[in-house]
């Protein structure tokens, strides 16, 4: 799973970006192994960021979004093309995803206790 994450930083210390289509970058995690790469903002100072952002996310395989918050026109187009969103997160990267984790795990554990 590949997971982007707005932060205000290009590594996994600094601080997930309070505000998704103005993130000054996106770190591209991979779930299992924390692996990252490192993106740009390139739509920080654009009008409509949010929804340029989240094409671009789309455009990039992600599996679920990360951020602070976000408008209902992003969160839109991500939600629709499958992406996971995990909003109002706050901390630094590595711990937000570890959050993340959690959850996931969480949420598969009760998904399988119907069965």
């Amino acid at each position: 799973m590949k997971i982007g994450v707005t932060s205000d930083g290009d590594d996994l210390t600094s601080y997930v970006s309070e505000d998704f289509g103005h993130a000054p970058f996106f770190l591209i995690v991979d779930y299992d192994t924390l692996d990252y790469e490192v993106v740009e903002n390139e739509f920080i100072n654009a009008e409509g960021a949010g929804m340029k952002v989240a094409d671009a996310i789309v455009s990039l395989g992600i599996d679920a979004v990360i951020t602070g918050g976000i408008g209902g026109h992003g969160y839109d187009i991500l939600t629709k093309a499958g992406i996971t969103v995990s909003f109002d997160e706050d901390g630094t990267v590595e711990e937000c995803i570890e959050n993340f984790k959690r959850r996931q795990e969480r949420k598969k554990k009760f998904e399988n206790m119907g069965d």
